[in-house]
């Protein structure tokens, strides 16, 4: 049971009632209109960092499921994993992601790449110079910011599922990244 309740969408302000009305009714989004300042600009980011990168789908939701795995939201986990096998992601990555296998020949050079630095910046706070040199070479400087806030963001909603027990949801799969396009 999550510690806080949920708010009444009755006693919502206008913008956030329509904006939880177009979105899935999952408990973080539900959780996160508590912070009226803070919840537009948060789903803002999370619509764009669903719908608006040049880091591609797959990549972004190796990332997530390993920050995921990592800071122990299982929340995120099951909402993430049918969204990770729409973007490409396979059910052997996915298992090895779970196991913590992530030097799996499973995993081309750019996802093992992209699971390192999403490690170590889960783990933070820096990234060795090895792995920055090698995001270097094989990303551009958009797609390893883009990747960097994909990382922080996931471990922000995170930190909110598991420090307030959010109760978990049924996953809703591409769902959530169809309502973040429009």
């Amino acid at each position: 049971m999550a510690r806080l309740c949920y708010p009444d969408p009755e006693q919502l302000s206008g913008e956030i009632k329509q904006t939880l009305s177009r979105l899935p009714q999952l408990h973080i989004f539900q959780m996160l209109a508590h912070a009226e300042a803070a919840f537009g600009p948060t789903m803002l980011l999370g619509r764009a960092i669903l719908s608006e990168q040049e880091l591609t789908p797959d990549l972004r939701e190796t990332a997530i499921l390993q920050v995921a795995k990592q800071s122990q939201a299982d929340y995120e986990w099951v909402q993430h994993v049918p969204i990770a096998r729409a973007a490409g992601v396979t059910d052997e990555q996915i298992s090895l992601v779970e196991q913590g296998s992530i030097e799996a020949e499973a995993f081309d050079p750019r996802m093992k790449l992209v699971l390192h630095a999403t490690q170590e910046v889960v783990a933070g706070p820096f990234l060795s110079e090895e792995t920055f040199a090698a995001l270097q070479e094989h990303f551009t400087p958009r797609q390893i910011v883009e990747l960097l806030l994909t990382i922080g963001y996931y471990l922000m909603l995170g930190r909110i599922m598991t420090a307030l027990k959010i109760d978990l949801d049924p996953p809703w799969g591409n769902t959530v990244v169809e309502a973040a396009k429009k």
